[in-house]
């Protein structure tokens, strides 16, 4: 495989900027109280200004959502599966969220362009629109619900009403730093005005900077963290991101009817490694964040080897 394999080409910079952040970790040249405050950073600044930006241009009746419907119905399944088999935990959340959510903006962007050109970035982009939108205000509601029965057993109250349980974990996923500024950036879509580039300058550098901000964040964590503890488990976890949910995507879109570029995007979309937002939502609820960090890590490296399998059997595929 050489350094401009589709593969190679998009994994490398992900992997050296995590070994950027792990040598300033070690260095301390981030030191440890830094990193929630640098946390802080990337998920109230510039996830805000990279998520609005992206839903901002998002024009609904253009969308093809058929492919990604089915998308987000495989990775939902997934995600209860693993929620049921591992416990109805906050902690259980987080982990299920890792095994589904990709980096398909930092690693999937370039992989798809060099590897499938133009046709295959729209299909993407798709994908990419609603990505945040579904999974992580999905992963919000499911997250705030547990909370709020891990407050309450704790507490040792008369647990709330269901109903009330369920409308206060709504609000809190609404006004959360990341449905928010999707929803407000798909309304603001739909009016068609467009942003005026003052306002999309900066918007755009702050999105720029989320991807490399993120990853070497995620080095410095991992220079902090008890890795060897963590290994097994981020292994697993990784596992089932790069192979066992590529698999489900590939079965259910083929017997869906899906064929070439639709199926195959999808596919790649989701053997991709974990992406940089799973390891902010540890961060931010204080969940499992050593072993997120590390499957970030671990599956990043280990999708050298299963997307490159993925694209290599996904020709073969009857048609």
């Amino acid at each position: 495989m050489t350094l401009d394999h589709p593969v190679l080409s998009s994994l490398l910079p992900v992997v050296l900027l995590i070994a950027i952040g792990v040598i300033a970790g070690k260095a301390r040249l981030i030191r440890g109280e830094a990193v929630r405050d640098l946390s802080n950073l990337v998920f109230l600044v510039l996830t805000q200004a990279l998520l609005f930006r992206t839903m901002s241009s998002v024009h609904i009746e253009r969308l093809d959502f058929k492919s990604v419907a089915l998308y987000y119905l495989v990775a939902g399944a997934l995600f209860i599966a693993l929620l049921l088999i591992q416990g109805l935990t906050s902690r259980s959340a987080v982990l299920a969220l890792a095994a589904i959510f990709s980096n398909t903006l930092m690693i999937g962007v370039p992989l798809v362009s060099l590897a499938y050109g133009e046709a295959g970035l729209v299909q993407l982009f798709t994908l990419i629109s609603m990505h945040a939108l579904v999974l992580l205000t999905f992963a919000t509601v499911v997250l705030e619900l547990l909370v709020a029965h891990e407050d309450a057993r704790s507490a040792r109250s008369e647990p709330r009403h269901l109903l009330l349980t369920v409308g206060q974990a709504v609000k809190n996923a609404i006004i959360h730093p990341v449905p928010l500024p999707i929803i407000a950036g798909l309304l603001y879509a739909q009016t068609g005005w467009g942003l005026h580039p003052v306002i999309d300058r900066p918007l755009k550098l702050l999105g720029d900077a989320f991807g490399p901000v993120a990853l070497v964040l995620v080095g410095v964590t991992l220079a902090q963290a008890a890795i060897g503890a963590q290994l097994r488990g981020a292994f697993v976890i990784s596992l089932i991101k790069t192979l066992l949910h590529p698999a489900l995507m590939g079965a259910a879109g083929w017997l869906a009817g899906l064929r070439g570029m639709p199926l195959a995007v999808m596919v790649v979309a989701a053997s991709l490694p974990v992406g940089a937002n799973v390891f902010l939502f540890s961060q931010r609820y204080r969940k499992a964040e050593d072993l997120v960090t590390a499957s970030v890590a671990v599956s990043t490296v280990l999708a050298l080897l299963s997307v490159s399998l993925v694209m290599a059997l996904l020709p073969k595929l009857p048609g």
